[in-house]
């Protein structure tokens, strides 16, 4: 669990980033999820963009997310989801 310090730190961080996925019409799949936990192992922390075409709301996408384990939501912003979990091997976010 995130402090409120540590999430605004985590949402200047991800201010300049670009979303590395969309979800679409589909919604949040096992293959999507897959692929935002291996970019999450890699980066720590990534955007999601939410498209309108989205069947399932951008707060149920957050719950689903935030029950796997480790991954935490920063912020959810208009259709924007910014994520964040520990990296096991690569650590390159050192939290306040």
């Amino acid at each position: 669990m995130l402090t409120g310090k540590q999430k605004r730190f985590l949402r200047s961080e991800a201010h300049h980033l670009q979303p590395v996925f969309q979800i679409g019409k589909s919604g949040l799949t096992d293959a999507v999820i897959a692929q935002i936990e291996e970019a999450l192992e890699a980066k720590e922390l990534i955007k999601v963009n939410i498209l309108q075409n989205c069947d399932e709301d951008k707060n149920e996408i957050a719950a689903k997310l935030e029950a796997r384990e480790g991954l935490e939501i920063v912020q959810v912003i208009g259709n924007m989801l910014v994520l964040y979990k520990e990296s096991k091997e690569k650590k390159r976010i050192e939290l306040p």
